[in-house]
């Protein structure tokens, strides 16, 4: 089924997103993040293509909220979980750091996960229980774990409490930070080794679905600003912690704690 589904995805991005890139109008969505019709026609290809290889029921971003409640519940045996373009706003401004992301959860837990860098045709996948891979090789590409102090950051500070953001601002622990603006590839490049930590303070389903099982499989540790256990957030809105080295995971988590 993964190379059915990594198929699915480069197809989708080859024929539906990158001949729009630069070229598409945006509209806003209610609460202010935009979208495009890049967007819906990678979405609705995605549906289609995804059932195809199994009939189960199909959750996307650009749907409304009572639908993705109502197939949450329809999804128990499984459920597809799609984001068409995650980092629109990248997309639509001519930033080349978007990613189209697809899940397949059963019981509430990824099972399998793809998501596809098309700018730079990088394929990260992962299913339960048998590793990540980008572009076929196993994930993590780098493994040498850096002092705290010298580790490069992924973190969305717009979604932190004022309190940490000031202090991570003020006083980081780390060398460095960065956001590119699309959280499933940040999910990606910890896998792979090139973020050591990660911090974001609030995603959606289809933010973390695929990632969360990618970094899983690659060796690295997630858990939410309260909850030890990643599976238990809250699902529609779920903070992040997470890191590929166990001992910087936990010094990481420590950290942002004891600083809430």
């Amino acid at each position: 089924m993964i190379q059915s589904v990594i198929d699915a995805v480069r197809k989708v991005a080859q024929q539906e997103i990158m001949p729009r890139y630069l070229k598409v109008a945006h509209l806003c969505k209610t609460d202010g993040s935009i979208f495009t019709e890049a967007d819906v026609a990678a979405q609705t290809a995605l549906v289609l293509a995804l059932k195809q290889i199994h009939d189960y029921p199909a959750l996307g971003e650009e749907m409304l909220p009572e639908q993705q409640e109502a197939l949450w519940h329809a999804g128990e045996e499984g459920l597809w979980c799609i984001d068409p373009i995650d980092g629109t706003s990248n997309f639509f401004n001519g930033l080349p750091f978007f990613a189209v992301s697809v899940a397949l959860m059963r019981g509430g837990k990824s099972v399998l996960g793809v998501i596809y860098d098309p700018v730079a045709d990088e394929m990260f996948w992962a299913e339960r229980g048998k590793g990540a891979y980008l572009n076929g090789e196993p994930m993590p590409i780098k493994e040498c774990a850096p002092e705290f102090r010298r580790a490069m950051a992924a973190i969305d500070f717009k979604r932190l409490k004022p309190n940490l953001a000031q202090k991570l601002v003020a006083s980081p622990p780390f060398a460095s930070q960065r956001n590119f603006g699309a959280s499933t590839l940040d999910w990606c490049y910890v896998a792979a080794g090139r973020f050591n930590l990660y911090l974001h303070g609030g995603q959606k389903l289809w933010d973390y679905a695929a990632g969360s099982l990618i970094l899983a499989e690659a060796g690295g540790s997630m858990c939410t600003l309260t909850e030890d256990d990643f599976g238990t957030g809250n699902l529609w809105q779920r903070s992040v912690i997470a890191a590929l080295n166990p001992d910087l995971f936990n010094t990481w988590k420590t950290w942002i704690r004891e600083r809430q």
